[in-house]
Protein backbone atom coordinates (compact mmCIF):
# COMPACT_ATOMS: atom_id res chain seq x y z
CA UNK A 1 0.00 0.00 0.00
CA UNK A 2 2.92 2.33 0.73
CA UNK A 3 4.37 1.66 -2.73
CA UNK A 4 1.01 2.43 -4.35
CA UNK A 5 0.77 5.68 -2.39
CA UNK A 6 4.12 6.74 -3.85
CA UNK A 7 2.47 6.70 -7.29
CA UNK A 8 0.24 9.74 -6.58
CA UNK A 9 2.84 12.51 -7.21
CA UNK A 10 4.47 10.52 -10.02
CA UNK A 11 1.14 10.14 -11.82
CA UNK A 12 0.34 13.84 -11.31
CA UNK A 13 3.62 14.86 -12.94
CA UNK A 14 3.22 12.38 -15.80
CA UNK A 15 -0.28 13.63 -16.62
CA UNK A 16 1.00 17.21 -16.72
CA UNK A 17 3.15 16.45 -19.77
CA UNK A 18 1.63 13.32 -21.39
CA UNK A 19 -1.86 12.43 -22.70
CA UNK A 20 -3.66 10.17 -20.20
CA UNK A 21 -4.21 7.09 -22.37
CA UNK A 22 -0.72 7.22 -23.83
CA UNK A 23 0.76 7.67 -20.36
CA UNK A 24 -1.25 4.70 -19.10
CA UNK A 25 0.11 2.58 -21.96
CA UNK A 26 3.70 3.63 -21.21
CA UNK A 27 3.29 2.78 -17.53
CA UNK A 28 1.74 -0.64 -18.18
CA UNK A 29 3.90 -1.52 -21.18
CA UNK A 30 7.19 -0.74 -19.45
CA UNK A 31 6.08 -2.60 -16.31
CA UNK A 32 5.07 -5.70 -18.27
CA UNK A 33 8.18 -5.72 -20.46
CA UNK A 34 10.58 -5.48 -17.51
CA UNK A 35 8.77 -8.18 -15.52
CA UNK A 36 8.71 -10.58 -18.48
CA UNK A 37 12.39 -9.97 -19.26
CA UNK A 38 13.19 -10.78 -15.63
CA UNK A 39 10.95 -13.86 -15.70
CA UNK A 40 12.60 -15.18 -18.87
CA UNK A 41 16.08 -14.43 -17.51
CA UNK A 42 15.23 -16.46 -14.38
CA UNK A 43 13.70 -19.20 -16.55
CA UNK A 44 10.34 -19.04 -14.86
CA UNK A 45 7.72 -21.37 -16.42
CA UNK A 46 5.41 -19.94 -19.07
CA UNK A 47 1.67 -19.89 -18.39
CA UNK A 48 -0.09 -22.93 -19.85
CA UNK A 49 -3.69 -23.58 -20.76
CA UNK A 50 -6.42 -21.51 -22.38
CA UNK A 51 -8.12 -20.86 -19.03
CA UNK A 52 -4.96 -19.38 -17.55
CA UNK A 53 -4.45 -17.07 -20.54
CA UNK A 54 -8.08 -15.93 -20.45
CA UNK A 55 -7.74 -15.09 -16.75
CA UNK A 56 -4.57 -13.11 -17.52
CA UNK A 57 -6.37 -11.26 -20.30
CA UNK A 58 -9.29 -10.30 -18.06
CA UNK A 59 -6.89 -9.25 -15.30
CA UNK A 60 -5.05 -7.02 -17.80
CA UNK A 61 -8.24 -5.51 -19.18
CA UNK A 62 -9.40 -4.76 -15.64
CA UNK A 63 -6.20 -3.28 -14.23
CA UNK A 64 -4.90 -1.45 -17.32
CA UNK A 65 -7.63 -0.81 -19.88
CA UNK A 66 -10.30 0.04 -17.29
CA UNK A 67 -8.23 0.84 -14.18
CA UNK A 68 -5.44 3.04 -15.56
CA UNK A 69 -7.47 4.72 -18.31
CA UNK A 70 -10.44 5.46 -16.02
CA UNK A 71 -8.23 6.91 -13.30
CA UNK A 72 -6.07 8.99 -15.66
CA UNK A 73 -8.96 10.34 -17.75
CA UNK A 74 -10.87 11.35 -14.60
CA UNK A 75 -7.96 13.33 -13.14
CA UNK A 76 -9.12 16.68 -14.55
CA UNK A 77 -12.83 15.96 -14.21
CA UNK A 78 -13.31 15.25 -10.50
CA UNK A 79 -11.94 16.64 -7.26
CA UNK A 80 -9.45 14.54 -5.25
CA UNK A 81 -12.03 14.02 -2.50
CA UNK A 82 -14.68 12.55 -4.81
CA UNK A 83 -12.06 10.45 -6.57
CA UNK A 84 -10.77 9.06 -3.27
CA UNK A 85 -14.22 8.12 -1.97
CA UNK A 86 -15.42 6.45 -5.18
CA UNK A 87 -12.15 4.63 -5.85
CA UNK A 88 -12.28 3.10 -2.38
CA UNK A 89 -15.54 1.34 -3.13
CA UNK A 90 -13.30 -1.14 -4.94
CA UNK A 91 -13.08 -3.58 -1.98
CA UNK A 92 -16.89 -3.72 -1.77
CA UNK A 93 -17.20 -4.33 -5.52
CA UNK A 94 -14.49 -7.00 -5.31
CA UNK A 95 -16.27 -8.66 -2.39
CA UNK A 96 -19.39 -9.13 -4.51
CA UNK A 97 -17.39 -10.42 -7.48
CA UNK A 98 -15.34 -12.71 -5.23
CA UNK A 99 -18.51 -14.29 -3.90
CA UNK A 100 -19.87 -14.94 -7.41
CA UNK A 101 -16.63 -15.95 -9.16
CA UNK A 102 -14.53 -17.43 -6.35
CA UNK A 103 -17.17 -18.52 -3.86
CA UNK A 104 -15.30 -16.45 -1.26
CA UNK A 105 -17.50 -15.30 1.60
CA UNK A 106 -16.83 -12.24 3.71
CA UNK A 107 -15.81 -13.11 7.27
CA UNK A 108 -17.28 -10.99 10.04
CA UNK A 109 -13.91 -9.34 10.68
CA UNK A 110 -13.35 -8.51 7.00
CA UNK A 111 -16.87 -7.09 6.67
CA UNK A 112 -16.40 -4.97 9.79
CA UNK A 113 -12.98 -3.83 8.58
CA UNK A 114 -14.38 -2.79 5.18
CA UNK A 115 -17.25 -0.85 6.76
CA UNK A 116 -14.99 1.01 9.22
CA UNK A 117 -12.35 1.61 6.55
CA UNK A 118 -14.84 3.12 4.10
CA UNK A 119 -16.20 5.44 6.80
CA UNK A 120 -12.62 6.44 7.62
CA UNK A 121 -11.88 7.22 3.97
CA UNK A 122 -15.05 9.32 3.62
CA UNK A 123 -14.18 11.32 6.75
CA UNK A 124 -10.60 11.76 5.54
CA UNK A 125 -11.86 13.12 2.19
CA UNK A 126 -14.36 15.58 3.72
CA UNK A 127 -11.98 18.58 3.83
CA UNK A 128 -11.14 18.03 0.16
CA UNK A 129 -14.82 17.75 -0.68
CA UNK A 130 -15.60 20.98 1.17
CA UNK A 131 -12.76 22.93 -0.44
CA UNK A 132 -14.00 22.27 -3.95
CA UNK A 133 -11.13 21.99 -6.40
CA UNK A 134 -11.71 20.54 -9.84
CA UNK A 135 -15.29 20.75 -11.05
CA UNK A 136 -16.92 17.38 -10.57
CA UNK A 137 -18.68 16.03 -13.63
CA UNK A 138 -20.90 13.03 -14.18
CA UNK A 139 -18.40 11.74 -16.75
CA UNK A 140 -15.55 12.05 -14.23
CA UNK A 141 -17.48 10.20 -11.53
CA UNK A 142 -18.33 7.50 -14.07
CA UNK A 143 -14.67 7.14 -15.06
CA UNK A 144 -13.54 6.76 -11.45
CA UNK A 145 -16.26 4.15 -10.89
CA UNK A 146 -15.15 2.37 -14.07
CA UNK A 147 -11.59 2.36 -12.74
CA UNK A 148 -12.73 0.89 -9.40
CA UNK A 149 -14.67 -1.84 -11.20
CA UNK A 150 -11.65 -2.58 -13.38
CA UNK A 151 -9.34 -2.97 -10.39
CA UNK A 152 -11.89 -5.22 -8.66
CA UNK A 153 -12.21 -7.40 -11.77
CA UNK A 154 -8.42 -7.63 -12.03
CA UNK A 155 -8.06 -8.66 -8.39
CA UNK A 156 -10.67 -11.41 -8.72
CA UNK A 157 -9.02 -12.93 -11.80
CA UNK A 158 -5.54 -12.63 -10.27
CA UNK A 159 -6.86 -14.46 -7.23
CA UNK A 160 -8.10 -17.24 -9.53
CA UNK A 161 -4.55 -17.58 -10.84
CA UNK A 162 -2.90 -17.58 -7.41
CA UNK A 163 -0.89 -20.77 -6.96
CA UNK A 164 -1.21 -21.75 -10.64
CA UNK A 165 1.36 -19.45 -12.24
CA UNK A 166 4.65 -17.77 -11.40
CA UNK A 167 4.17 -14.24 -9.92
CA UNK A 168 6.57 -12.58 -12.40
CA UNK A 169 4.84 -14.22 -15.36
CA UNK A 170 1.38 -13.40 -14.00
CA UNK A 171 2.01 -9.72 -13.43
CA UNK A 172 4.15 -9.30 -16.54
CA UNK A 173 1.62 -10.80 -18.96
CA UNK A 174 -1.23 -9.01 -17.18
CA UNK A 175 0.29 -5.62 -18.01
CA UNK A 176 1.41 -6.53 -21.53
CA UNK A 177 -2.02 -7.91 -22.49
CA UNK A 178 -3.80 -4.94 -20.91
CA UNK A 179 -1.53 -2.35 -22.52
CA UNK A 180 -2.06 -3.46 -26.13
CA UNK A 181 -5.75 -2.42 -26.47
CA UNK A 182 -4.95 0.77 -24.55
CA UNK A 183 -2.25 1.60 -27.12
CA UNK A 184 -4.73 1.13 -29.97
CA UNK A 185 -7.26 3.47 -28.34
CA UNK A 186 -4.56 6.04 -27.52
CA UNK A 187 -3.34 5.99 -31.14
CA UNK A 188 -6.85 6.84 -32.35
CA UNK A 189 -7.76 9.58 -29.86
CA UNK A 190 -4.48 11.13 -28.69
CA UNK A 191 -1.34 12.76 -30.06
CA UNK A 192 1.70 12.90 -27.74
CA UNK A 193 3.27 16.32 -27.25
CA UNK A 194 6.52 16.89 -29.15
CA UNK A 195 8.22 18.15 -25.97
CA UNK A 196 6.92 15.33 -23.74
CA UNK A 197 10.12 13.33 -23.49
CA UNK A 198 12.71 14.70 -21.10
CA UNK A 199 15.13 13.24 -18.57
CA UNK A 200 12.70 14.15 -15.77
CA UNK A 201 9.74 12.48 -17.49
CA UNK A 202 11.79 9.35 -18.29
CA UNK A 203 12.97 9.05 -14.67
CA UNK A 204 9.44 9.66 -13.41
CA UNK A 205 8.07 6.92 -15.70
CA UNK A 206 10.84 4.53 -14.69
CA UNK A 207 10.21 4.92 -10.94
CA UNK A 208 6.43 4.75 -11.40
CA UNK A 209 6.64 1.61 -13.52
CA UNK A 210 9.33 -0.32 -11.66
CA UNK A 211 8.72 0.64 -8.03
CA UNK A 212 5.10 1.81 -7.82
CA UNK A 213 3.74 -0.76 -10.28
CA UNK A 214 5.99 -3.76 -10.96
CA UNK A 215 7.26 -4.30 -7.42
CA UNK A 216 3.91 -3.44 -5.84
CA UNK A 217 1.91 -5.81 -8.07
CA UNK A 218 4.37 -8.70 -7.70
CA UNK A 219 4.06 -8.35 -3.92
CA UNK A 220 0.26 -8.14 -4.25
CA UNK A 221 0.09 -11.36 -6.31
CA UNK A 222 2.44 -13.07 -3.83
CA UNK A 223 0.04 -12.09 -1.04
CA UNK A 224 -2.99 -13.32 -3.01
CA UNK A 225 -1.41 -16.78 -2.90
CA UNK A 226 -1.41 -16.66 0.89
CA UNK A 227 -4.63 -14.96 1.95
CA UNK A 228 -8.21 -14.27 0.90
CA UNK A 229 -8.92 -11.36 -1.42
CA UNK A 230 -11.50 -9.84 0.93
CA UNK A 231 -9.06 -9.80 3.83
CA UNK A 232 -6.26 -8.23 1.78
CA UNK A 233 -8.56 -5.64 0.22
CA UNK A 234 -9.20 -4.00 3.60
CA UNK A 235 -5.55 -2.95 3.58
CA UNK A 236 -6.11 -0.95 0.37
CA UNK A 237 -7.80 1.72 2.49
CA UNK A 238 -4.29 2.54 3.75
CA UNK A 239 -3.12 3.75 0.32
CA UNK A 240 -4.65 7.27 0.46
CA UNK A 241 -3.72 7.44 4.15
CA UNK A 242 -0.05 6.89 3.29
CA UNK A 243 -0.47 9.56 0.61
CA UNK A 244 -1.67 12.08 3.19
CA UNK A 245 1.17 11.23 5.56
CA UNK A 246 3.76 11.59 2.79
CA UNK A 247 2.29 14.98 1.90
CA UNK A 248 2.52 16.10 5.52
CA UNK A 249 6.09 14.85 6.03
CA UNK A 250 7.73 15.87 2.74
CA UNK A 251 5.58 18.74 1.45
CA UNK A 252 4.51 20.41 4.68
CA UNK A 253 0.80 19.79 4.07
CA UNK A 254 -1.27 20.16 7.24
CA UNK A 255 -3.80 17.51 8.22
CA UNK A 256 -7.19 18.81 9.32
CA UNK A 257 -8.78 17.40 12.47
CA UNK A 258 -11.28 15.45 10.36
CA UNK A 259 -8.45 13.89 8.37
CA UNK A 260 -6.68 12.80 11.55
CA UNK A 261 -9.94 11.19 12.71
CA UNK A 262 -10.32 9.47 9.34
CA UNK A 263 -6.77 8.15 9.52
CA UNK A 264 -7.43 6.76 13.00
CA UNK A 265 -10.62 5.02 11.83
CA UNK A 266 -8.81 3.50 8.84
CA UNK A 267 -6.06 2.14 11.07
CA UNK A 268 -8.77 0.73 13.34
CA UNK A 269 -10.30 -0.99 10.30
CA UNK A 270 -7.01 -2.76 9.54
CA UNK A 271 -6.74 -3.63 13.23
CA UNK A 272 -9.93 -5.66 12.90
CA UNK A 273 -8.04 -8.24 10.85
CA UNK A 274 -6.53 -10.82 13.15
CA UNK A 275 -4.95 -13.92 11.61
CA UNK A 276 -6.72 -16.32 13.98
CA UNK A 277 -10.03 -16.30 12.13
CA UNK A 278 -8.46 -16.96 8.74
CA UNK A 279 -6.10 -19.55 10.19
CA UNK A 280 -9.07 -21.48 11.56
CA UNK A 281 -10.81 -21.31 8.19
CA UNK A 282 -7.66 -22.51 6.39
CA UNK A 283 -7.22 -25.37 8.85
CA UNK A 284 -10.83 -26.39 8.34
CA UNK A 285 -10.41 -26.35 4.56
CA UNK A 286 -7.20 -28.40 4.81
CA UNK A 287 -9.01 -30.90 7.00
CA UNK A 288 -11.74 -31.30 4.38
CA UNK A 289 -9.15 -31.94 1.70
Amino acid sequence: MFLWSLCFPLIAFGLSVAPPLYFGFLRAGLTGAVLLLLAFALRRPMPRGLGVWLNLLWAGIGSVLLGFSGMFLAAERVSPGIATVIANFQPLIAAGLAYVVLGERLTSRSARGMAIGLVGIIITALPSLASGGAADSLAGVGLILLSAIGVAVSNVFLKRLAGQIDPLMATGWQFVLGSLPLLLIAAVFETPRSDMWSAQFALNLLVLSLVGTALAYVLWFWLLQRSTLNRLNVFTFLTPIFGLILGAVFFGERLAALQVAGVALTILAVGQLHPSEEAQATALEDGRK
